[in-house]
């Protein structure tokens, strides 16, 4: 089966065409900046993700995982809550950590634990219990009163090694405490350039280790929303007071601090502690640096310490932070470097940045910046292509610049400890090559929609001009060439839809009939005028002459193909009109071909031009009714025609009549001619059943 012909593939566009669609991209562009920049103003949360996921990834890509000299881990972990004893331990033991590590001479110590409630392992609270319950009085001997009182002792201890304590802020429900806790130290400055946090109650350790700690923070935290540690809590309010964090508390007292002033400058709030300056953001909040995993910072097990199983300088000049990594304690946070960072180690972390002087910022101006960078981006990128540069260059200067700006987020983290927030302009080269993209593949739609338009144009106007020229021989014809047209289209389809020759009649090649059917008397150019135009029988000599317009019409047709490459649309027009006077029996012309030898276009127009010469006037014959063209054409059925194209014919039989309605030849008067006498008159014999069975072999041959 001849398939549809290979196209030409539709000329690119021009860089002039291009370019014409250069100033809709850029202001396009420009647009997409703009809203990205708002968004990420307004903090919306999937920018604020990536550049969280951008910070992430600048931690892990700058951590040297080398352990840090300045601060350690006392850590009651599983070994040592297992070999001392279960949670919580009598608050002695505390004491004798405390007093172990106080020995060798810290720079700081904080106690990274909560101890809201009363030891109940205390002699004196045993005392109280025995006469509370059983009215006795218990009499203890040879323990010094200091030692009686557990909460006392340990409260002693940390007041004597000035060990900064904990406590935690509520911000969902009221305390009932009397009176706020000390704040420890003092914080002035601008404090008003803030917007903190306000508790609304506090849960501090239990009165005689609270009273007695000169210095305590809040152990707070506050993940981000996709459940990721990034920021620590530094400042809190609570009734009009501010207070520290631990981890701000034992920075300071590290550096021997007592107060700390905030200053509003042009990159942002800072905490200032003597020379060490930390970035926080408007809500006293300070962005959290790992430089490794939580083996970076060194742990020494609680248990080891007691039992003086450290080396000297495993402890002296640096912060301790005691703290628990006890899975079953739940001090455990998801970091971007590790999924279980304990608080201590979290608290460790930043007391190191702060004596390094690396605590990260991100600026203020940051989303502004990001804003103008995206603007630029996008105006470089319409740019280019209002120049008439290619997709190439543009997907170049696209990735160049992703990578200077990966390179400038590196560079100011690393040399300047900025984070600076560039997922907006990375965004925003990457929609708007996208768009970019988009944009050429609809342009290059629409162009080639436009080609192919064009392309079918000249096909039909091709096919249209070579058989005009058929029609300046037999102007009888008129309207036959449209008629014919859809008489094969509609055909073809009842054939495809009723499932025969459907692996033939797909919609392409129904549509290639349809285009090529008007071409099928293309060869009556060929037959002299006295032949073509002759109104009565013709001679033997004649009807040889008559019947080469089939050969004819394929040598004219290929011809002309020839100037075309590759398989192309005419050769299913040469086909039709070399085939379409065959006969089913094999009676036929110009080949005799018998049944399926014929190709399926040249059955399929045999009927649709049988059927059309016999209901239209002829400069033979006058025209014939079609109900009695239907029953003429019958009688033929596996003899003129293919039973299965017959029946498909006459199966769509009112779509037939209304082809013929709507493609009406200029003189319709002679269709009211009598067809008995018209058919007297054509010196053809009418059968018994009134039918011209003689006249229907004529149109065969003729039409």
């Amino acid at each position: 089966m001849p398939e549809l012909g290979a196209r030409p593939p539709p000329p690119g566009l021009t860089r002039e065409a291009w370019r014409r669609h250069g100033w809709t991209l850029l202001v396009t562009g420009l647009l997409i900046a703009l809203v990205l920049g708002v968004a990420g103003m307004a903090r919306i949360t999937p920018i604020v993700r990536l550049d969280a996921a951008l910070f992430d990834a600048l931690m892990r890509a700058t951590a040297n995982d080398v352990p840090e000299p300045a601060t350690a881990v006392a850590d009651i972990d599983d070994v040592s809550l297992s070999a001392v004893g279960q949670w919580p331990w009598p608050r002695y033991r505390l004491a004798a950590l405390l007093e172990r590590i106080a020995s060798e001479r810290p720079a700081a110590v904080a106690l990274d634990v909560l101890l809201p409630e009363a030891d109940r392992v205390s002699l004196a609270d045993i005392k109280k219990t025995y006469q509370r319950d059983f009215g006795l009085e218990v009499a203890i001997t040879g323990v010094p009163e200091g030692l009686q009182d557990n909460d006392g002792y340990l409260g002693h201890t940390m007041a004597r090694a000035d060990v900064v304590g904990a406590r935690y802020f509520y911000f969902d429900h009221v305390s009932g405490d009397l009176a706020p806790p000390r704040p420890g130290i003092g914080v002035d400055g601008a404090l008003e350039a803030l917007h903190l946090d306000s508790a609304y109650g506090v849960l501090d350790n239990v009165a005689p280790i609270a009273s007695q700690t000169r210095l305590s923070g809040f152990v707070n935290m506050r993940v981000d929303d996709d459940g990721v540690l990034r920021r620590l809590p530094l400042l809190v309010e609570y009734r009009g007071v501010v207070y520290p964090s631990l981890a701000l508390a034992t920075a300071m007292r590290a550096l021997g601090a007592d107060s700390a002033r905030v200053v509003d400058g042009r990159d942002g709030p800072s905490i200032v502690i003597g020379a060490h300056v930390v970035p926080i953001d408007r809500r006293g909040q300070a962005l959290l640096r790992f430089d490794g995993a939580p083996e970076r910072y060194p742990a020494l097990a609680a248990v080891d310490v007691l039992a003086g199983r450290h080396a000297a300088d495993d402890l002296r000049g640096r912060t301790v932070i005691v703290g628990s990594s006890a899975v079953g304690l739940g001090d455990r946070h998801r970091t971007a470097m590790h999924p279980a960072f304990s608080g201590a180690r979290v608290h460790a972390a930043f007391v190191q940045s702060v004596l390094d002087a690396r605590v990260p910022r991100a600026p203020a101006w940051g989303a502004a910046a990001a804003l103008l960078l995206g603007l630029l981006i996008a105006a470089v990128q319409g740019g280019l292509l209002l120049a008439g540069g290619r997709l190439s260059t543009l997907v170049a200067a696209t990735c160049a610049g992703v990578l200077m700006l990966a390179t400038l987020a590196l560079a100011a983290f690393v040399r300047g400890q900025w984070v600076l927030p560039v997922a907006v302009p990375v965004l925003v080269a990457g929609t708007v090559l996208v768009t970019a993209f988009a944009a050429r593949y609809v342009l290059q739609h629409r162009h080639a929609r436009r080609w192919r338009k064009q392309l079918e144009n000249a096909r039909q106007v091709t096919i249209e001009s070579m058989s005009a020229v058929a029609e300046t021989r037999d102007p009888e014809t008129g309207a036959h060439i449209k008629r014919t047209q859809h008489y094969v289209r509609a055909i073809a389809r009842r054939l495809r839809d009723t499932g025969r020759y459907a692996d033939v009649l797909d919609e392409a090649y129904i549509e290639l009939l349809f285009l090529s059917a008007p071409l099928h008397d293309i060869g009556k150019v060929g037959v002299p005028d006295h032949i073509l135009l002759k109104p009565g029988p013709l001679s033997a000599e004649e009807w040889v002459l008559m019947r080469r317009h089939a050969e004819f019409g394929r040598r004219i047709i290929l011809s002309t193909s020839r100037h075309i490459e590759g398989d192309n649309f005419l050769s299913v027009a040469a086909e039709i009109a070399a085939t379409h006077h065959e006969k089913w029996d094999g009676s036929g012309y110009p080949a005799g071909l018998r049944g399926e030898a014929i190709p399926l276009s040249g059955r399929i127009m045999a009927v649709a031009d049988v059927y059309d010469a016999l209901v239209n006037r002829r400069c033979y014959k006058p025209p014939f009714p079609h109900a009695q063209a239907m029953t003429m054409m019958a009688q033929l059925r596996g003899v003129a025609f293919d039973p299965v194209v017959l029946d498909a014919f006459f199966e769509i039989e009112d779509e037939i009549t209304r082809i013929v309605a709507d493609f009406r030849d200029e003189d319709d008067a002679a269709r009211s001619v009598d067809v008995a006498a018209a058919v007297a008159g054509g010196g053809f014999a009418v059968d018994a059943t009134g039918v011209a069975t003689a006249r229907i072999e004529v149109d065969c041959q003729r039409g």
